[in-house]
This record gives structure tokens, sequence and C-alpha cells, in this order.
């Protein structure tokens, strides 16, 4: 007959043993919450493997946030978590800088709005590093009080490309880094090549941020919070260059290494 010792159960661990252990793992690697993306058709979540393995290759682990809108869930999930890295997706809805859709344009997601201003106001509050992404830059200028271009082609007029066809891991147009700011410190240089897939923009940048890079075409490709730790957003793809170019890995490097300090 078994031991009674040998029958005692396992204390549970305590929530911070759980956090360290179960989530971060023994290299103790700071853990990114990725917002989701959501196709509406499939009424389903879905993931762009390159923001997970640019994340993992930076030296960080990467959980994709359930979509969700309880402002209670995502507080808990935002416990876990050291920064958080805002995605592509659907459009940003006008209503949040106060303007209505142009005609034709529906491909919103008030869900995905409503989650993301969530978990933007609270990481801002905790001084949590934040990266942007192409609509993450977008958004995270709307929901900070700037406005956007919500059709480049109708609003801006330009011959840049900013949407361009696949292959997407391959540059095709130049931006303009500022030298002094973060992002030129981190490239070196005043120029650099990147890939572009989009076509709403920054229109009015929002009073708490501060431009990095431009286009040729004078739209802000990149921008940074000064206020915060780390707050950075760009237009283009890392996530698609980021096995090939040294920038696209630079920046998912110096996100992850923010979550270390």
């Amino acid at each position: 007959m078994p031991s009674t010792r040998a029958m005692k159960p396992k204390a549970s661990l305590p929530f911070c043993l759980y956090k360290n252990c179960m989530i971060r793992g023994t290299l103790m690697k700071p853990v990114v919450g990725v917002m989701p993306l959501w196709d509406e058709d499939k009424d389903s979540i879905w993931m762009l493997p390159g923001y997970i393995e640019g994340i993992r290759a930076a030296g960080g682990t990467a959980v994709t946030f359930p979509f969700t809108d309880d402002e209670e869930e995502i507080s808990r999930l935002m416990e876990l978590c050291d920064g958080f890295l805002f995605t592509g997706g659907q459009d940003v809805s006008p209503e949040i800088y106060g303007e209505k859709p142009l005609d034709g344009l529906k491909d919103f997601c008030s869900r995905k709005d409503v989650m993301e201003r969530i978990v933007l106001s609270k990481a801002i509050a905790q001084d949590k590093p934040v990266l942007g992404i192409c609509r993450g830059i977008q958004f995270i200028n709307a929901a900070l009080g700037g406005t956007l271009y919500q059709d480049i082609k109708a609003q801006y007029g330009t011959k840049t490309e900013h949407h361009m066809e696949p292959p997407y891991d391959v540059p095709v147009h130049s931006v303009y880094i500022l030298p002094d700011s973060p992002l030129g410190t981190l490239f070196g240089t005043a120029t650099a090549q990147v890939n572009s897939y989009h076509h709403q923009a920054v229109k009015k940048l929002a009073p708490s941020l501060k431009a990095m890079a431009y286009s040729s075409d004078g739209l802000v490709e990149a921008a940074f919070r000064p206020e915060s730790r780390f707050l950075w957003a760009v237009q283009w793809h890392p996530e698609f260059m980021y096995r090939s170019d040294k920038n696209s890995m630079a920046i998912f490097r110096a996100f992850v290494d923010s979550l270390k300090n």
C-alpha cells in the first residue's frame, strides 16, 4: 500500500512561480503579448508567423492574446506580459479620430479597436514597452489624438508604392530617418529600404508622438513617444524582412531588449 507521503497532493504553484516557470521558461525570456488578427468571414483569430518568430529571434517569447474586449480579462492577461506588439489588420475606425468613413470604406473591426485601446492605455500607464507595426502605428496615433488618411490614393495622391504585391520580404521604397531620433541612433544611417503594404497612413501626428522617419512623399513612416520607456511604431513590415534585413531585425531586438530593463 502506498505511503501517505506518496499520496499527498502537490501544492499548487504561487502565481509568481507560474508566471516565471510555466510561461517564461527556465531562461526567463521576456514575454510579449501579441494583438490577434481577426478573420471576420471565418469568425476566427489568426496570426502571421513573422510577428512571433521575429520576437523569438530577438530573444523574447510571444503569446497571442485571445480576441476579447473584456477589460478584466485583458488586465489579467497583461499581468503576464512585459510588453505588447500591435499588429496589422483591419482599418482603424475613423470614429476614433472624429471622422465619418469615406464612401466605400467598411473594413473596420470595432471590437479590435476597443481591445487595443484598453491594452494601449494600460501599457502606457504601467510604462510597459509597446511596438506597433502597420495598422499598429495608425491605431496608436489615432488613439493618442492624431488623425489618419483613410485612403492614401483618395486623400493624398502619390507615386510612391505603399501597397506592394507579394513577395513582401523585399524592399519597395526608401524612408528618411531623423538622425536625432531613437531609430536614427539604432540604424546609424540617414535612409533605409523598406517594404510597404497599407492604404491608410498617419495624417496629423498625435501630440505625444514624434516622427522618426518619413517616406519620400512626406508620409510619417515611424514614430515614438518620448515620455514612454519604449513606445515605437513603424508603418512598414519588419515581420516579413527580419531574416534578411538587419534593420528589421534591429527593431525587434531593440523592442525585446527594452523589456529586460
